[in-house]
């Protein structure tokens, strides 16, 4: 595992630079779940969250951990510490996540052809190249 942001004193799930423009709003955790910090985060019901363990349309990443009823911010826009599943090249597209509830590469979309995507499952873009999983990078949450 590699930092890969220059920042060795922050963590996954710390926000870097916090202007006017992040976003970070507070979600309920779902019943059953457990959420950590720096996890993908899902919508699971309206105004609660789950921890992503698969592909989601996730909505953001925990910058706090908690328990279901517990409430937890999440930054839904802005610059966030995360950690990477795999290999992602810088400038990409992510999404969220692996079964460790890590960003992963969101391959091209085809638009000619018959494979598509849905826009909603784009979790933000990779500013430094990750070469591993477990890798940190800052990620630019930005949805659509």
């Amino acid at each position: 595992m590699a930092d890969l942001t220059g920042l060795p004193n922050l963590v996954a799930g710390d926000v870097l630079e916090p202007y006017d423009a992040t976003l970070i709003i507070d979600y309920e955790v779902d019943t059953g779940q457990t959420i950590y910090k720096g996890d993908c985060v899902y919508l699971s019901a309206d105004g609660k969250i789950s921890r992503a363990v698969a592909a989601q349309d996730c909505i953001g990443i925990a910058t706090k951990a908690g328990t279901a009823g517990q409430m937890v911010p999440v930054i839904v826009r802005g610059r966030v510490k995360a950690t990477a599943g795999g290999v992602i090249t810088r400038g990409k597209a992510v999404y969220g996540a692996d079964a460790s509830s890590r960003v992963l590469a969101l391959a091209d979309i085809n638009e000619g052809g018959a494979a598509t995507i849905s826009w909603t499952r784009k979790l933000g873009l990779c500013e430094q190249s990750a070469g591993a999983a477990g890798d940190l990078i800052s990620l630019i949450i930005a949805k659509g």
